[in-house]
């Protein structure tokens, strides 16, 4: 071969070496990483090792922390109910937005109307009859508890009530009265027949505020009227036993009450009583106990807190039912001598002749 052709062959291998390797040793247009060839074309063989000890430059340039945000931002964690508030509190916000854009529209229908007071009864519902309260009591007994006197029973601690209402009556004075642990205790059941016009509880409790008018009932005993009680009245407190006036009748019932009261009796002298008053759906009850001891002249008859009176008054469909327990504790030694039973039957009978009195006056 020539010289000159010799030469030229040379010439021409170089530039076809050139340009079959310009592609892959080319500088990057944006000044970027270069590209090598075996990460364009990789091997279809998993198996071989990679030609090169570098990690792929594709990790870096396509997924840069640039374009991407990291895995904890793609994917939040669920944000604490502290630092971002619920749903509902964006509803119950004060005044989240302006008066105009939470009521558009001049002509919109919304206003502000004044609020209605509507005064309802305490007590809505149809009275109940004797008999729905008191469904086993025989003929006579129903006769007697319409009569002036009604019906009394007696019995000791070991002994069984007579007069026990119905179960779902929502009535139960003795499970009440048992807890003063009584020696003796007293059944007292009657009728305040209506007349004029039909009492309601409120005429209830005004008749039983006159706590003055006690002293005014008497008892007939052996042909003769005895006077009970001499003298009551209310006292300020338990500390302070002044007496003080009855109030006026009230204009409507209080949910409970209590009132300190003094009985002067004509044998066991003063007697101090506390009294509370409480409502319920159908009636009303008016416990009595003693804060203070009871003496016969200087001589102890009963501990305080050892007489309680209870008595339930509710209007039902025939008149004004009432119904008393009374239970007082005596020790032995002193119920072998003396009987109290009827003694304290009569002063029962004083306070039901008094409530019944009081209700007759407001016809």
């Amino acid at each position: 071969m020539k010289p000159a052709e010799k030469t030229a062959g040379i010439i021409f291998l170089f530039f076809f070496a050139v340009v079959i390797a310009f592609p892959v040793n080319a500088d990057p247009l944006n000044g970027d990483e270069p590209v090598h060839a075996e990460e364009l074309f990789p091997d279809d063989d998993p198996g071989e090792e990679s030609l090169s000890d570098e990690e792929p430059v594709y990790d870096e340039v396509l997924f840069s922390d640039d374009e991407f945000p990291p895995d904890e931002d793609l994917f939040p964690e669920e944000e604490s109910l502290d630092e971002e508030p619920l749903f509902e509190e964006y509803l119950f916000e004060e005044d989240p937005l302006p008066e105009k854009e939470r009521f558009p529209g001049e002509n919109s229908l919304i206003f502000e109307a004044p609020p209605l007071i509507f005064e309802v009864p305490l007590f809505i519902h149809e009275p109940r009859s004797f008999d729905d309260i008191f469904p086993d009591l025989s003929f006579d007994q129903k006769i007697a508890a319409f009569s002036e006197e009604g019906l009394r029973y007696f019995f000791e601690k070991d002994g069984d009530p007579v007069l026990l209402p119905d179960p779902d009556s929502g009535i139960d004075l003795l499970s009440s009265v048992m807890e003063k642990d009584p020696s003796h205790i007293i059944e007292a059941l009657a009728v305040v027949p209506y007349n004029e016009r039909e009492f309601d509880m409120l005429d209830i409790f005004n008749a039983m505020g006159r706590i003055g008018n006690i002293r005014d009932y008497t008892l007939p005993v052996n042909d003769r009227v005895f006077i009970i009680f001499m003298e009551s009245s209310r006292i300020e407190s338990a500390r302070i036993r002044k007496d003080i006036p009855d109030p006026p009748p009230a204009d409507e019932l209080p949910h409970s009450e209590t009132m300190f009261l003094r009985f002067k009796d004509a044998t066991l002298g003063n007697l101090y009583m506390r009294a509370d008053i409480s409502m319920s759906l159908y009636g009303i009850t008016y416990t009595m106990t003693n804060f203070a001891s009871v003496r016969y002249f200087l001589f102890p008859l009963m501990r305080s807190e050892r007489f309680v009176t209870i008595i339930y008054l509710e209007p039902v469909t025939e008149g004004v039912l009432v119904y008393s327990l009374c239970g007082f504790y005596i020790p032995g030694f002193i119920a072998g001598r003396v009987n109290l039973t009827p003694n304290i039957n009569r002063r029962i009978s004083v306070l039901i002749n008094w409530i019944t009195g009081g209700l007759r006056i407001q016809e």
